[in-house]
């Protein structure tokens, strides 16, 4: 039962906080293939928190909203919606500050190699426009930054450029190039970064392919660092180069490409600089 007195009012940081707990623990079930009824949880929270159905549905989704910012998988069903209460804000910020490995995600375990076809998806569509954030949600984004958290995170690269060695030889085995598939190698692993990609692989039709390996948890449009050698041999090779950006790694990757000339699909901005006397 709601309580009359909460009904269109702002939440309170208590029940802001026991939903994003909620939330996350979905978040953790379905992340692990525990059986979980969102239902049941929703029950919970109103029982808890005094707010109708329809207030918590919508409160879900906009944690969604906030997860999708920061570069993490949200929970199927509750569909991001950005009208946001900015404390919704403070409180992602404090669940996170003491539970941060979640923030870590990878699988524990090696990942099926899937059906080629059913992976690769289109590029989103570049943007022209800057996104109007609160500004409460841009100090959120910072502090737990997807890009640096996604090149910091080697457990997930590594299993990024994993999928990719093994989804590549499955590609090229079933376009009947078994003998390219041989050929495939995981060069970051076998030689260390520096090269200017990871993966060592073919089109069917015999032309290399030299793919740098981009993986998050988060959606398609969750930004990534390129190295300068990135982008030089992208500029070198550009008939050879490509970026395979990995995305809902965690639970059900998918994969787009870019080819060279990168300008004409991302939008660049220099982040670091080498400094010396």
């Amino acid at each position: 039962m709601a309580d009359e007195s909460k009904v269109g009012t702002p939440w309170e940081d208590d029940d802001l906080d026991v939903i994003v707990t909620d939330y996350f623990d979905m978040l953790a079930a379905d992340l692990s293939g525990a059986a979980y009824v969102k239902s049941h949880h929703c029950v919970e929270v109103m029982r808890r928190t005094g707010r109708t159905h329809r207030s918590v549905e919508f409160k879900h989704q906009n944690i969604s909203a906030v997860m999708d910012e920061i570069g993490l998988p949200w929970i199927p069903g509750y569909i991001p919606k950005r009208n946001y209460q900015n404390a919704i804000f403070c409180a992602i910020d404090r669940y996170l500050s003491l539970n941060s490995s979640i923030l870590l995600l990878a699988p524990s375990t090696p990942l099926a190699v899937p059906e080629p076809s059913a992976t690769f998806v289109p590029a989103p569509l570049r943007s022209m426009k800057q996104k109007d954030i609160p500004k409460d949600l841009q100090r959120l984004v910072r502090k737990f930054d997807p890009v640096e958290r996604d090149h910091r995170n080697r457990a997930l690269g590594t299993a990024g450029e994993s999928f990719v060695f093994d989804l590549e030889k499955r590609r090229l085995t079933m376009a009947n190039r078994s003998d390219l598939a041989r050929k495939v190698r995981w060069v970051a692993n076998e030689d260390g970064d520096g090269a200017g990609y990871d993966i060592f692989s073919f089109a069917p039709k015999g032309c290399e392919r030299l793919i740098e390996v981009k993986t998050t948890n988060g959606a398609a449009r969750t930004p990534f660092f390129l190295s300068r050698n990135e982008c030089e041999l992208a500029n070198e090779r550009q008939e050879d180069w490509l970026i395979y950006r990995v995305h809902l790694f965690a639970k059900n990757p998918r994969i787009f490409t870019i080819s060279p000339p990168l300008d004409s699909v991302l939008n660049l901005r220099p982040e670091t600089y080498r400094a010396s006397f």
